[in-house]
C-alpha cells in the first residue's frame, strides 16, 4: 500500500469535492472514495482535447477541394424549420 499524504483545500473546494464523488458514486453505481474522485477528475483533465490534433492531418489541395465541396453539397440540402 502507497503512503497517504495530506494535502490542504478550502472549505469550497472541498465541499465540491465531495458532491463530485457523490455524483461519481450514482454514475459507477458503487461506493467511491475521495482519493477514486480525484483519480477520475485528473484523467478527464489529461485527455486529450479536439484542439491537440489541430495540424496533424497532412491532405493534398486535391483532397481539401473534395472535401470542401462535399461540404458545400451536404450544406445545399440542409434546411431551417
Amino acid at each position: 500500500m502507497e503512503e497517504a499524504k495530506t494535502i490542504k483545500i478550502s472549505p469550497k473546494i472541498y465541499a465540491e469535492l465531495n458532491a463530485f464523488t457523490g455524483l461519481l458514486s450514482d454514475r459507477l453505481k458503487k461506493r467511491v472514495s475521495i482519493d477514486d474522485a480525484l483519480g477520475d477528475l485528473l484523467a478527464r483533465a489529461h485527455r486529450n482535447k479536439p484542439s491537440d490534433f489541430a495540424g496533424a492531418w497532412v491532405m493534398s489541395d486535391e483532397e481539401e477541394e473534395e472535401i470542401k465541396k462535399g461540404l458545400k453539397e451536404l450544406w445545399r440540402t440542409w434546411k431551417m424549420d
